[in-house]
């Protein structure tokens, strides 16, 4: 299990192990892991190492003493940038402020102009920052950033918000890290929003902690293993009739394609059978995927099958009717686009939703999570984790966060942030194909948590694999993604 402790549980965790263990135990353990990774990463002799005030400065002054030591086999020139606090180190810090000085590394007060540096080695601040960085420590991060050079990051880069992934500050600044190596266990802000960019390959070092000595996490990362019970070959005595009905509802006055894309995903991820109800039907047949098959939204039935409402739909009265006897109804639905927004507009219809014993996923991207909330986008990325527990918890629905690592809540509080996916997934129509996708697993009979992290993970992959195959990220389609998706799902099926 990938799990993902934000900083109250990492601070309870380093509590209960400084206890248990020699003074600077945690410290030198994380000195030793961090430079192992920056042994890997040199491009060049000159290391650069940012050395702040507090612990983690001190891991990074690990780092320096090690790679400048007299017995090392290392050809490092080392130049350690320290800024030290207003008030006196820990005393872990200040032994390894000490190794540092003994060790042949090169001690500075500003930054050296024209070094090429093999390796930059960020520990100015790691998880406890909560303030944005300003004035002369700003602007170093700005030069450093500029360099261009390889950068490891130590716990978290410095600047950026360990639990929400966001940088600190409305116009906050974060060092842009190559690869961040964080310490006892994963934080949820290097795997979603701001995150992904800012903190590079992420490697964890758990520092000798055996998992079973660390409490519950709160979040995890979405991988195969949370919804692998459902995934198997398919036994050859089955029919259409095994794999459940689809219904994508949608498509007014020219927005047709987006029900078509929803459908193509339900289809190629399994569905039995693949409906389009159009609000305003103006083709008989799919062309490309003629297996779907099309009917009027106002005349429709979904008997049994799984309703898709949203992708094109619009806001006209007969949308509005179309929603309303959807969520009077016992079908399982996945809600998407323009239902979120009428939804947001509508107290009673999120009353109705609330109480409903069937199953139903939610797939806000944030400003239609905004919307639900009744807040700003800024608030739902500000903290993308709280923002999916809460309208998961008023709506009683599994939520699909979209975005840079899409959050998957429901209404206990669990989530699980989505580590596939590229930015080839920020184009028109991508979010109806996950919706279509979702409907499908719902349809094969999934229960509604497994299959929003199976259609989010498989959503993702799919853009991976395109992109990995020269699809992309640039210019990469929706339309695409279907074709792939089948090929992932497979893939994990056999």
């Amino acid at each position: 299990m990938k799990s993902l402790y934000n900083v109250a549980e990492i601070r309870s965790i380093e509590h209960t192990m400084a206890a248990a263990l020699p003074a600077g135990t945690l410290m030198q353990r994380a000195g030793e892991a961090a430079t192992s990774a920056a042994r890997e990463m040199l491009a060049g002799r000159k290391v650069l190492v940012l050395a702040g005030p507090g612990n983690n400065g001190g891991d990074a002054l690990e780092v320096a003493a090690t790679l400048a030591g007299a017995n090392t086999d290392l050809d490092a020139d080392v130049t350690v940038l320290h800024l030290p606090g207003a008030v006196a180190p820990s005393p872990e810090t200040a032994q390894a402020l000490a190794r540092a000085r003994a060790s042949k590394a090169h001690f500075v007060d500003t930054l050296p102009l024209g070094r090429d540096w093999g390796l930059i080695v960020d520990g100015l601040f790691g998880i406890g920052l909560a303030r944005p960085l300003a004035g002369d420590m700003r602007a170093l991060v700005e030069t450093i950033n500029a360099l261009g050079r390889p950068v490891l990051a130590l716990d978290v880069p410095s600047g950026l918000d360990a639990d929400t992934g966001a940088v600190i500050g409305p116009d906050g600044v974060a060092i842009h890290a190559t690869r961040t190596i964080t310490f006892i266990a994963d934080k949820p802000g290097l795997h979603t929003y701001e995150g992904r960019d800012y903190a590079g390959q992420v490697q964890v070092a758990p520092l000798g902690i055996d998992p079973g000595q660390r409490p519950p996490a709160g979040a995890r990362l979405n991988e195969p293993a949370l919804f692998a019970r459902h995934l198997a070959p398919r036994r050859h005595n089955s029919h259409k009739g095994s794999f459940g009905d689809v219904a994508v509802v949608g498509g007014a006055k020219g927005m047709a394609g987006a029900p078509l894309l929803a459908a193509r995903g339900a289809l190629f991820c399994g569905a039995g059978r693949v409906f389009v109800a159009a609000i305003d039907p103006v083709a008989a047949v799919d062309f490309a995927q003629p297996e779907i098959m099309m009917r009027d939204a106002q005349e429709f039935d979904s008997g049994d099958g799984t309703l898709v409402i949203g992708p094109g739909m619009g806001d006209s009265v007969t949308a509005m009717r179309v929603l309303f006897k959807a969520l009077e109804g016992t079908a399982p639905l996945v809600l998407d686009a323009d239902a979120l927004n009428l939804l947001a507009a509508s107290p009673d219809l999120q009353g109705r939703l609330a109480q409903r014993a069937a199953p139903a996923i939610l797939t806000p991207h944030p400003l239609e999570a905004a919307r639900l909330l009744g807040v700003t986008s800024g608030v739902v990325q500000g903290d993308r984790l709280a923002a999916a527990r809460e309208l998961a918890s008023r709506l009683n629905a599994v939520v699909v966060l979209k975005g840079s690592g899409s959050v998957i809540a429901n209404a206990t509080g669990a989530a699980v942030i989505n580590p596939t996916g590229n930015a080839g997934l920020a184009t028109a129509g991508s979010g109806d194909v996950l919706a279509g996708i979702c409907g499908s697993l719902l349809a094969q009979g999934w229960q509604a948590w497994e299959a929003a992290l199976g259609a989010v993970w498989v959503h993702g992959a799919a853009a991976d694999r395109l992109v990995a195959q020269g699809s992309g990220p640039i210019g990469l389609t929706a339309g695409e993604l279907p074709v792939a998706a089948r090929a992932v799902f497979n893939a994990l099926a056999r």
